[in-house]
C-alpha cells in the first residue's frame, strides 16, 4: 500500500495509484467529471477539454484531467497532500466556455436526431450550456460519409472527439478512418471513401457521444424512452457476450452490448448487434404437418398427435441445434432416451470427448488472454469465429504478447508467426521441449476446424498435452452457443452424429439446420425460422427464438449464464421446453415438470454446476489419451461469418454484409 498517493479531491481524501489519471481518481472518489473524448478502453486524446479541473497551487489555468496523472501533482508548500477541485468557479467557467465552443457549429436538430434522449452533448449542455449564442458567423457544414450498411453518418454534428478513429485503429484493427485538415477544416473521414471492413464496426455507434454516428437499420424507428430494455445473453457465437435487447411492443428494435469485463468488456460483434431483423422474417408461427407430400397448416393438437404417433415404438434419434438452451437440450434428451433413442449435439461431427469437461472446454478463462505473453491458435480464425475474443487477443498483442498460428493463413488484424497449415506442424511443435515457457503466462486456443476430421480427438489430446508441458492455459473455442451446455447434460452419443442417426426411423430435429438428413426417416422439426430443417420436415413445431424465452447457456469457457425473455414468440409458436413437455404426454411418458422453474430445479439437481450463474467452475477430467495425428491440413470452420445460423440467414442485413464481404475478397477482373 506504500506506493499509493493521497490526494484531496473537493475536500475528500483519496488514496490512489500514482499512474492513475485525475479523471480516474475522481471516479474512485465518486465524483463525476464530464467528458467527450476520454474513454477508459481507448488511448488518451485530450482534445475535447470538457474534463477540465483546477489543480490548487498549480498553473493559473485549468488542467485536462484525462491527460494528467496523479504522479504529476505537486504537494503543498508545507508538504500537504495535492488538492484538486472539480466544482470551483474557475472550472465551471472553463467548462461553460468549452460547451459554448462545441455548440458554435453544432446543428440544432435534436428533434430529428436518433441520439436524442441518450446524447452526452444534450446531457452536458443542460449542466454547462447557455440559452443564447454569441456566434454570428455562418455555421460550418461537412459532407456525410458512406461507411456501409450499418453506420449512418451526420458529420456536421461531429465534435472531433476521435473516439471512432481510435476504436477502429486500436480495437478493431482497421485503418480506414482518420482525421484530415486543421482548424475549422478538420474533419473525420474514411480514407479514399472506403466503407469499413470490420465485423466490429457497430461499436462506434455506442462510442459516439453525439449523433454523428448512428445505427442505419434502427434509424427513425423508436425513441429510447419508448423501449423496454431486457438484459440477456448473445447466442450468435459461443462467447456469451452480455447484451441488452430493446423492444417496442412485441418487436425487437435493437441489440446493444452490456459491460462485462470477464467476457466481452463493452464490445459486441456486428452479427450479434444487427441480427434482430432475422427475428421478424421467415418465422415459423404455426404448426405444419406434411400431407400427400405437401406441408399443410395444422392445429397444435393435430401436430403433436402426428408427431406422437410417428414416434411410438420406432427407433428414435434427437439432434440438438446450435441455438438451443440447456433446458430444451435436457428436455429433449429426457424425452428421446426415455423412448430408447439416442441424442447428439455434435451435429457438425466435431470430435469432442464425452464426459470430460477439461477436454471439451479447457481450463482457460477469457480474461487470461489479457495477461498472456504467448498465445497459440490451432485450426481457428477467431476474427470470424468470435470477433470480440479476437479483439481481446489484439489487445494482448498490443501489450507485447507473441501470437502464433497453426492453420490456414488469415487476416487476424494483428501480426502472428505462421508455423504451418497441417498436422505435421503441430506434431513438430509438440515434440519440442517446452520447459523454457514455464512461468510465462500463455494461452493455447483450439478451434472447431481442428476437431472436425477423423483425428480431431488426437489433435485435442496433442494440444492439451503441449499446454500441460508448457504450463500454459488451454481453451477450446466453440462456435455454437448451445454446444457446451448440451455436452454438460450428456446430450451425446458414443460415435457421434453417424452413430446417433444410424438406422433411426424418426429424427427429432431441435433447430439443427446445418445437417443434411437423407430421405427415409420421418423428421420432426422444432425451431424458430423456416430454414433447411423445416424444408425437410414432416411435422413442424414452431418454437421460440432465444430472445423469446428464458434459458441457460454455457459459453466457450464453461461459464453458465441466463438469457432472459425480451419479447414473445409470434403467432402460435411456443417455448421450446413446453412443446417437448406437451409431446411427452402424447407418448404416455409425461415429463415430471409443469413449468420452467420445476424443469430448472430437476436440471440443477442432476448437474449442480449449472446452478452457479456467472461463475467459472473448475473443469474436471483426465488428460486425453495421445494418439497418432493424421496428415491433413487444418481447415477453417466457418465459411461465411454472417450466415451461420437460421436467424442470421433470415436477416436481409446479414445477406447484404455477406455479399459485401464476398465482393471484397473476389479478385478484380481486368477489362478486356
Amino acid at each position: 500500500m506504500s506506493d499509493l498517493r493521497t490526494i484531496i479531491i473537493d475536500g475528500i481524501e483519496v488514496e490512489c495509484d500514482p499512474a492513475m489519471t485525475l479523471i480516474q481518481a475522481c471516479e474512485q472518489a465518486g465524483i463525476e467529471v464530464p467528458r467527450f473524448c476520454y474513454h477508459e478502453r481507448l488511448s488518451i486524446a485530450g482534445n475535447c477539454r470538457m474534463c477540465l479541473v483546477e489543480v490548487v497551487g498549480g498553473p493559473p489555468k485549468p488542467a485536462a484531467s484525462c491527460a494528467m496523472q496523479v504522479r504529476d501533482l505537486r504537494p503543498g508548500r508545507n508538504g500537504e497532500a495535492p488538492e484538486v477541485k472539480t466544482n470551483s468557479p474557475m472550472v465551471k467557467k472553463a467548462r461553460e466556455g468549452v460547451m459554448e465552443f462545441l455548440l458554435i457549429n453544432h446543428p440544432l436538430d435534436c428533434p430529428i436526431c436518433d441520439q436524442g434522449g441518450e446524447c452526452d452533448l444534450q446531457d452536458q449542455a443542460v449542466a454547462y450550456g447557455v440559452d443564447f449564442s454569441r456566434f454570428r458567423e455562418p455555421k460550418r457544414a461537412t459532407e456525410d460519409l458512406d461507411l456501409g450498411p450499418l453506420v449512418e453518418t451526420h458529420m456536421t454534428r461531429c465534435i472531433s472527439c476521435t473516439r471512432c478513429v481510435r476504436f477502429t485503429s486500436e480495437v478493431a484493427g482497421i485503418t480506414q478512418m482518420g482525421q484530415t485538415g486543421r482548424g475549422e477544416d478538420a474533419e473525420i473521414t474514411s480514407y479514399l471513401n472506403q466503407t469499413l471492413d470490420s465485423n466490429m464496426q457497430g461499436n462506434i455507434i455506442d462510442l459516439c457521444p453525439v449523433g454523428a454516428l448512428v445505427s442505419k437499420p434502427y434509424a427513425f424507428t423508436a425513441r429510447p424512452w419508448e423501449l423496454t430494455k431486457t438484459e440477456t445473453i448473445d447466442v450468435m457465437d459461443a462467447l456469451g457476450a452480455n447484451i441488452r435487447v430493446d423492444t417496442k411492443g412485441r418487436e425487437v428494435m435493437r441489440i446493444m452490448p452490456r459491460n462485462n469485463d470477464a467476457i466481452n468488456e463493452e464490445w459486441l460483434g456486428d452479427k450479434s448487434r444487427f441480427v434482430w431483423d432475422g427475428l421478424r422474417r421467415q418465422r415459423l408461427d404455426r404448426p405444419y404437418v406434411r400431407v400427400d407430400g405437401k406441408l399443410k397448416p395444422a392445429s397444435w393438437g393435430e401436430a403433436l398427435k402426428a408427431a406422437g404417433q410417428a414416434m411410438k415404438g420406432k427407433k428414435l434419434a434427437g439432434l440438438v441445434g446450435d441455438l438451443a438452451s440447456v433446458e430444451s437440450a435436457f428436455a429433449l434428451k429426457t424425452l428421446i432416451e426415455g423412448q430408447g433413442g439416442k441424442v447428439e449435439c455434435r451435429v457438425d461431427n466435431t470430435r469432442l470427448p464425452i464426459g470430460n469437461r477439461a477436454g471439451y472446454v479447457g481450463n482457460a478463462a477469457i480474461e487470461d488472454i489479457d495477461t498472456a505473453e504467448m498465445i497459440l491458435l490451432i485450426g481457428t480464425d477467431p476474427r470470424n469465429e468470435a470477433p470480440v475474443l479476437n479483439a481481446r487477443i489484439r489487445k494482448a498483442w498490443l501489450a507485447g504478447a507473441k501470437v502464433a498460428l497453426i492453420g490456414p493463413k488469415v487476416d487476424l488484424t494483428y501480426d502472428y508467426v505462421h508455423l504451418g497449415t497441417d498436422r505435421a506442424a503441430l506434431e513438430k511443435l509438440a515434440a519440442m521441449d517446452h520447459s523454457d515457457k514455464h512461468g510465462v503466462p500463455g494461452v493455447m486456443i483450439v478451434g472447431q476446424g481442428a476437431l472436425r476430421e477423423a483425428d480431431g480427438e488426437a489433435v485435442l489430446a496433442t494440444a492439451q498435452a503441449m499446454a500441460a508441458a508448457a504450463e500454459s492455459k488451454f481453451m477450446v473455442l466453440h462456435t455454437a452457443a448451445a454446444r457446451v451446455g448440451a455436452m454438460d447434460v450428456g446430450a451425446v452419443t458414443e460415435g457421434g452424429l453417424d452413430a446417433a442417426i444410424e438406422g433411426a426411423e424418426v429424427i427429432f430435429n431441435l433447430g439443427a439446420d446445418e445437417v443434411d438428413i437423407d430421405e427415409g426417416p420421418f423428421v420432426i422439426y422444432q425451431g424458430s425460422n423456416g430454414d433447411r430443417g423445416a424444408h425437410r420436415a414432416d411435422v413442424i413445431l414452431p418454437g421460440a427464438a432465444w430472445v423469446e424465452e428464458s434459458g441457460l447457456f454455457v459459453n466457450t469457457e464453461g461459464r453458465v449464464q441466463m438469457a432472459m425473455r425480451a419479447s414473445f414468440p409470434p403467432g402460435e409458436a411456443k417455448e421450446n421446453w413446453a412443446i417437448l413437455r406437451a409431446l411427452s404426454a402424447e407418448l404416455d411418458a409425461t415429463q415430471p415438470w409443469d413449468n420452467l422453474g420445476q424443469l430448472r430445479a430437476t436440471l440443477t439437481t442432476e448437474f449442480p454446476h449449472l446452478a452457479a450463474l456467472d461463475a467459472l467452475p473448475e473443469n474436471e477430467g483426465a488428460p486425453l489419451e495421445l494418439r497418432d495425428l493424421g496428415k491433413a491440413d487444418f481447415r477453417l470452420y466457418i465459411g461465411d461469418h454472417y450466415l451461420t445460423n437460421p436467424i442470421a440467414r433470415a436477416s436481409q442485413l446479414m445477406a447484404e454484409l455477406s455479399a459485401q464481404a464476398r465482393a471484397r475478397t473476389a479478385s478484380p477482373l481486368a477489362a478486356e
